[in-house]
């Protein structure tokens, strides 16, 4: 292995003046510089021995070294090719190129890497920060709206008449049997339409009256729509697209502030949530989600729900499960969570589970904060294995604090110890750019409370105690790269605290938080965080997001307790090694050079 393949392994060749050279100093220095070379690489060892990955580092098999080596190899000719090369070229057309650019600008190019397939096959273990009304591939969402009969839409907030109307109509759906739907020969987009008055999706988007494109780079609509649909279906499909997604040009307005994108980015919720929970397409949700995730090497899944959804029965459209005839309630949310989970593995074998993290807004009052916990404990006691935790969710700089809440937070552990129930807390904080603020303070209160993760934990970085009691703790902070660039947290990966706190050994998973409305598109891909992380970092490397794949299947929240998280980690482990075998037998010809060597 080349000494430069490998920048913080414990394979590195220590630089001494054989390999290092002055042509200017005079020989009667070298003592000197013999010393400065010797301390600095103590320096360096003793520092890099600090690090999160470092224990993994050294437990790297043979193979594995050479898998690392290779990629390292990869990575660094890929950023003097793809990413500088072509520099020229996109400066013509105003777009600069290099390493950790903007997400949304290096999209594309990213998944043409070989980097990017090298990512795409690794084992990555669980996801552990994932909201699932954010998961949705929109795209097939629609495509399965527009084929289910009964699928509604209304706009509360009066007719859609302007283009500024098309921006700020407050738009939701709903599922009414097609025998129950109101006959009416208004449309949307009449100044009679009364508000709220539900118009069949079909009828909607074939009377779509706007003229209306995949604006500011918006990601176009799948060929099996374009081909079968009208120019009013495909306007309006695309008008759908832009309401239940950032697009490429909102993603790159930062100067717009972190209000604004928060804004559209809840709206969103509200939007998908009546397609989402009506019960057909909520069971086709899910597996369609396990599937896209499986298929990016991820094993086992703690899903974050915010269970203020309205959920809809099969076929009668009513709050009621037409099996009971009582009402479809958040519990039989979790019930059908659990079944497609557990046919999904059925079939699937390898793919360890799923559990619920329930969340509520910290935006709602204590009063309603409560009653949800009460829904929560409701489902626990009957779904136990199904619920894993519990977090406050939503934008941290506006909604209120864990203190603000510590009364009710302290009534339900007092209520899960009384019940003998097990829902610890996985609370987000921290992800703010605030110092000293009420959400950067929320980090404290986690803390105290016992937060089983961090979900974020941006602002972390600026507590070093803190740091030093998550290190002790052995609490694991959920970073999602991706999302806080978009959410404008950080302009690009490359301003992103997470060196920071993995050079202080704190233990870090990478996640992809809300991708199917963020931009990743693939619904189910932590890839692109991971491609981003190693391509942007030279210290991490694929021996730093194997050590974070390996921390994400000890800290997951399994049913088992740790006999599971022992027998899960092993497993990781042999695929680990499966997958460095393949990366070797794949890129053999790249092993120790920096440039590809022909076969």
């Amino acid at each position: 292995m080349p000494p430069h393949a490998d920048p913080i392994g414990t394979t590195v060749t220590p630089p001494t003046t054989a390999t290092i050279t002055f042509p200017n100093s005079s020989t009667s220095l070298q003592p000197l510089i013999d010393s400065h070379i010797a301390a600095r690489t103590a320096l360096i060892s003793h520092e890099r021995s600090l690090r999160h990955d470092h224990s993994f580092r050294r437990r790297l098999s043979p193979t594995a070294r050479r898998a690392c080596a290779i990629a390292q190899c990869i990575r660094d000719h890929e950023a003097r090719t793809v990413w500088a090369k072509e520099a020229a070229l996109d400066a013509a057309a105003g777009q600069e190129v290099f390493p950790g650019m903007v997400f949304t600008l290096a999209k594309d190019r990213m998944e043409r890497t070989e980097l990017w397939r090298i990512v795409k096959r690794l084992p990555k273990g669980a996801l552990l920060h994932a909201h699932i009304g954010a998961m949705v591939d929109v795209d097939w969402l629609l495509q399965l709206a527009m084929k289910t009969p009964g699928i509604h839409i209304l706009s509360k907030s009066g007719p859609i008449r302007t283009e500024e109307d098309l921006a700020t109509a407050d738009i939701c759906f709903t599922y009414i049997p097609p025998s129950d739907s109101p006959d009416s020969p208004i449309t949307l987009y009449e100044a009679t339409y009364e508000a709220g008055h539900p118009i069949p999706l079909h009828t909607a988007a074939a009377t779509f009256p706007f003229k209306f494109t995949a604006l500011h780079g918006s990601i176009p609509l799948p060929t099996a729509v374009s081909d079968h649909a009208s120019k009013p279906t495909l306007a309006f499909l695309s008008w759908l697209q832009s309401r239940t997604t950032i697009t490429p040009h909102e993603a790159l307005l930062h100067h717009d502030g972190i209000d604004c994108i928060w804004a559209k980015f809840r709206s969103i919720f509200f939007v998908l949530s009546g397609l989402i929970y009506y019960e057909p397409i909520l069971r086709a949700f899910i597996a369609h989600l396990f599937d896209a995730l499986h298929r990016d090497g991820i094993s086992w899944v703690d899903m974050r729900a915010a269970f203020h959804m309205c959920p809809q029965a099969s076929h009668t459209g009513c709050p009621q499960a037409a099996h009971t005839g009582l009402p479809l309630t958040f519990t039989d949310v979790v019930r059908i969570y659990g079944e497609e989970v557990h046919k999904y593995r059925q079939s699937h074998p390898d793919f360890w589970g799923s559990r619920i993290i329930w969340t509520a807004t910290r935006i709602l009052s204590s009063t309603e904060i409560k009653e949800n916990m009460e829904a929560c404990l409701l489902a626990a006691e009957t779904y136990p294995d199904l619920i894993a935790g519990f977090d406050l969710v939503g934008q941290e700089d506006p909604g209120r604090t864990l203190l603000e809440h510590l009364p009710e937070l302290l009534w339900f552990r007092n209520e899960c110890e009384s019940r003998g129930l097990s829902i610890p807390f996985y609370f987000h904080a921290g992800e703010t750019l605030g110092d000293g603020t009420g959400a950067d303070d929320n980090l404290y209160d986690a803390i105290l409370l016992g937060t089983r993760r961090i979900g974020h934990g941006f602002s972390l970085y600026k507590h070093p105690h803190l740091m030093d009691l998550v290190k002790h703790n052995g609490t694991v902070v959920e970073v999602c790269p991706i999302s806080n660039e978009i959410l404008r947290l950080t302009a690009s990966i490359m301003g992103h605290p997470l060196p920071a706190l993995l050079a202080n050994g704190i233990k870090v998973v990478i996640a992809n938080d809300d991708p199917g409305i963020l931009g990743q598109k693939t619904t189910g891909s932590l890839t692109h965080d991971m491609w981003q992380v190693c391509q942007a970092f030279g210290n991490v490397g694929l021996e730093g997001l194997g050590a974070m794949c390996e921390t994400a299947a000890e800290a997951a929240a399994y049913v088992g307790g740790d006999e599971e998280k022992e027998r899960r980690v092993a497993e990781w482990r042999d695929r680990w090694e499966e997958f460095c075998v393949w990366v070797v037998r794949e890129y053999g010809a790249w092993d120790g050079v920096g440039v590809q060597v022909a076969n």
